[in-house]
């Protein structure tokens, strides 16, 4: 019995993030989610309560700090070049496998009371993660950082963007692939950490 409400549960948050990021949310009703769902729309509310709980349950539940915590704590090599590009790769496979809550998020967090500010902790978090990377590697005297906290920001929204990108048109710059750019942009940003050092 348990499996199944888990999977009711499952196909409600599905059904309700492929209509909302679709048709925004405000312009779908709690009966088109459940009929999606090949549920009863008293099944989405018994175990939900409302479509603004339904959408802050699919936030929390596929959003990335806690896989990014993971990375952090437990594939990290402590070499600057193979850590950024594994949480950049990370960032990218996490960010594309939620882009359809990435589109809600951005048509629609205003008509959501407090869903801005439940969806910021995930990047919020982020950036502790990687400042306190930046100050450790430091350190271990493995880079020259100046500022942590700004260039762990920097790192951040480049990624950021390049998602975003991707997420609005893909086809907006020809022949530049996501690899590429994520190569690319590591290796720049390892020379601006490491540069100093050298010298």
């Amino acid at each position: 019995m348990r499996q199944t409400k888990q999977g009711s549960a499952e196909k409600l948050l599905r059904a309700a993030i492929d209509l909302i990021s679709v048709k925004g949310y405000n312009g779908v009703t709690t009966e088109e989610i459940a009929s999606a769902a090949d549920l009863s729309e008293k099944t989405l509310f018994r175990h939900f309560g409302s479509k603004q709980n339904l959408l802050e349950s699919a936030l929390e539940r596929f959003q990335y700090a806690e896989e990014m915590r993971m990375l952090f704590n437990e594939q990290l090599v402590w070499e600057v070049e193979t850590d950024l590009l594994a949480i950049s790769r990370k960032y990218h496979d996490i960010m594309n496998r939620d882009r359809k809550l990435i589109q809600i998020a951005i048509k629609d967090e205003v008509h959501i009371p407090g869903f801005k500010e439940r969806r910021l902790q995930h990047p919020r978090q982020l950036l502790t993660f990687l400042t306190d990377y930046f100050i450790t590697m430091s350190e271990k005297g493995k880079i020259t950082c100046s500022n942590p906290t700004m260039q762990a920001f920097t790192f951040m929204m480049a990624q950021y963007g390049a998602f975003i990108n991707d997420l609005e048109a893909g086809g907006n710059y020809p022949g530049i692939e996501l690899e590429q750019f994520i190569q690319e942009n590591v290796n720049i940003f390892v020379r601006s950490l490491t540069i100093e050092k050298e010298l």
